[in-house]
């Protein structure tokens, strides 16, 4: 992978410090390995999974479990399994490879991924010798499927609230499980159920369940808005005895697991959305070059290529951000000696060092998948609302991706409540910033030395003062609320939606200056994409920071404020109507998403 040391920079230290365009990972940087990986999933894909979508989406008896121990037969289950269990061990990239081309199998990307994350990574991570030596193999073939059982009726996001219990038998041999699970994912045909209760009705554990373990059962298919060819059923644990050497990892912390196991859950998620996506746009373009009214194709229509151009920003935008993220993990991984007693934990805290990254790229990228769907849906009129045309049944299974691996309001929660621990800690010097910062804009000349040159030059500068206004918030609440500012939810979201617009700003300037953007000859379409992205995103920066600013002040301190951000937002507005006809005009020369 083409980084260098320089590359390591603390997770959510992009808003504070600047990234130079050599120093990320991008899909342009895949190597010959990572194209052989997207290439053996795309081709899995297209030919077992596609052909068979509608007998999936039926449940067709034993379908999904065929297919499950095909793709194991070619390695793709196990691209996160050490290699002394019998998996590939490869890098995150890799694997976002795969989540990627899965995600546009519908239905079936929801049994492969929760399988090959939440149902196996907790063992990977966590797991015993004994427990890995045993499992491991089993999951990575497909021989076994597995599933994960975290929330419960009366317990969603508040995850820790969980009713069901195990009690140690007195031999100390087994453990007595009762309680009901729900949303569990492939639990109608799960071998496998890594499962949470509290010991003694206190201590949050995980433990991996077997269905053939006494008490253990299922209830009938859940009937679902979207994703009906995934298995979803409650978990019923009935004085269900679990041995006692299948507890996984520490008693009374569970809660590790869950949490770091949803980090990267939301990563692997991020991925999957894109994918779909991709698929999505690709559909939406030929049906537009050959749905016409009006004696013309409605590709050619103003608005619809004003769609077509969203569609495509917002999905290379993501791309971008997915894998700027895997190689900065992949990058702090390159340290861990994989052979070492400490390497579980070791990766773990390498991932975990990028969370904020991890929710930032599932809000925006389930949030793209969404647009891009009901774009399609729209695109295609009446049609789209017909369950013989594919955006119906995308439009459909989208939707559970804001719930999923904690809803998109959790995570806008986590995102800024991460960012205001870290500088607490000293670990992250935001609240530093933030006082630096109020010091020097009310003496801050509207220009200076140091001005961004080059053709992004504007845009350089438009995304330091997006970094400027995303520290300016969130010192501004933190000094209004201070250790209450966790009961300002809408305050917190508005600053993570400001520092997710920064992230995916960034991400994207950088891709496109390290491959697309030399001085001597800039290549049009990206260039396009980085100014249309960086103009709109702006504007909505404004109207989150204007709805922070006027939470946290009056009078005369909020007009100082306001004066402070219209200085920040000073910027030539761009002419998107010329730029997203040019962006569309690409995708329909090629008659498919091919950025």
């Amino acid at each position: 992978m083409e980084t260098s040391s320089s590359t390591y920079m603390k997770g959510g230290s992009f808003l504070l410090q600047e990234t130079d365009a050599t120093e990320i990972f991008t899909p342009e940087d895949f190597n010959e390995q990572h194209h052989m990986i997207a290439q053996t999933t795309d081709d899995f894909i297209e030919k077992e999974i596609l052909p068979h979508i509608h007998e999936i989406d039926e449940q067709q008896e034993g379908l999904s479990v065929s297919l499950m121990k095909k793709v194991g037969k070619i390695g793709l289950l196990s691209i996160d399994v050490p290699e002394e269990y019998g998996g590939m061990g490869l890098d995150k990239t890799s694997s976002m490879l795969v989540a990627e081309h899965v995600g546009k199998s519908g239905s079936w990307a929801v049994t492969f991924s929760a399988h090959t994350g939440i149902g196996t990574l907790p063992i990977v991570y966590f797991g015993t010798e004994e427990q890995k030596k045993k499992y491991l193999p089993k999951l990575g073939s497909g021989e076994w499927i597995s599933s994960y059982s975290l929330s419960e009726p009366g317990s969603g996001s508040d995850a820790l609230a969980a009713r069901t219990t195990a009690t140690l038998s007195a031999d100390g041999k087994f453990y007595t499980l009762n309680g009901t699970k729900m949303w569990l994912t492939n639990a109608g045909f799960a071998d496998v159920y890594i499962t949470f209760a509290k010991i003694d009705g206190e201590k949050f554990s995980a433990f991996i369940v077997e269905k053939g373990f006494p008490g253990v059962s299922t209830a009938p298919e859940e009937k679902k808005l979207g994703i009906k060819g995934s298995s979803t059923r409650q978990l019923l644990l009935d004085n269900a005895k679990v041995p006692a050497e299948n507890l996984l990892g520490e008693i009374g912390r569970g809660h590790i697991i869950a949490f770091n196991i949803l980090n990267v859950g939301r990563f692997k998620l991020g991925a999957s959305v894109i994918g779909a996506a991709k698929k999505t746009i690709t559909e939406a373009v030929v049906y537009a070059k050959a749905r016409k009214q009006f004696n013309q194709p409605i590709a050619q229509f103003g608005l619809i290529k004003q769609k077509l151009a969203d569609m495509a920003i917002l999905t290379y935008v993501g791309e971008s951000m997915v894998y700027r993220t895997a190689g900065l993990i992949d990058h702090i991984l390159e340290s861990v000696d994989k052979k070492s007693p400490e390497a579980s934990k070791k990766t773990l805290k390498g991932i975990e060092e990028y969370a904020i990254e991890c929710s930032i790229i599932k809000v925006m990228c389930s949030e793209t998948l969404d647009f891009v769907v009901d774009e399609a849906v729209q695109i295609y009129g009446g049609y789209g609302y017909s369950e013989e045309y594919p955006v119906a049944r995308a439009y459909r299974d989208s939707r559970i991706n804001r719930i999923f691996e904690g809803t998109n309001e959790i995570n806008r929660l986590l995102i800024s409540v991460m960012l205001l621990k870290r500088s607490m800690k000293g670990e992250l010097g935001l609240l530093t910033a933030a006082q630096q910062l109020a010091n020097d804009l009310l003496s801050m000349p509207s220009s200076g030395n140091g001005e961004p040159e080059g053709i992004f030059a504007s845009e350089q500068k438009m995304i330091a003062n997006a970094k400027k206004i995303a520290v300016m918030t969130s010192g501004a609440a933190a000094q209004k609320y201070m250790d209450k500012l966790t009961d300002e939810q809408e305050v917190l979201a508005h600053i993570s939606d400001i520092v997710m617009e920064v992230y995916a700003m960034e991400s994207v300037l950088l891709r496109v200056k390290k491959h697309y953007a030399s001085d001597d000859k800039p290549n049009e379409l990206y260039v396009n994409i980085v100014r249309t992205f960086v103009n709109d995103a702006m504007a909505r920066v404004e109207i989150y920071s204007r709805g922070i600013l006027s939470a946290i002040a009056e009078g005369d301190m909020l007009r100082t404020y306001l004066t402070v951000l219209k200085r920040l937002m000073k910027y030539e507005p761009l002419n998107t109507v010329i730029t997203k006809r040019a962006i569309a005009d690409a995708l329909i020369e090629k008659d498919r998403y091919d950025l």
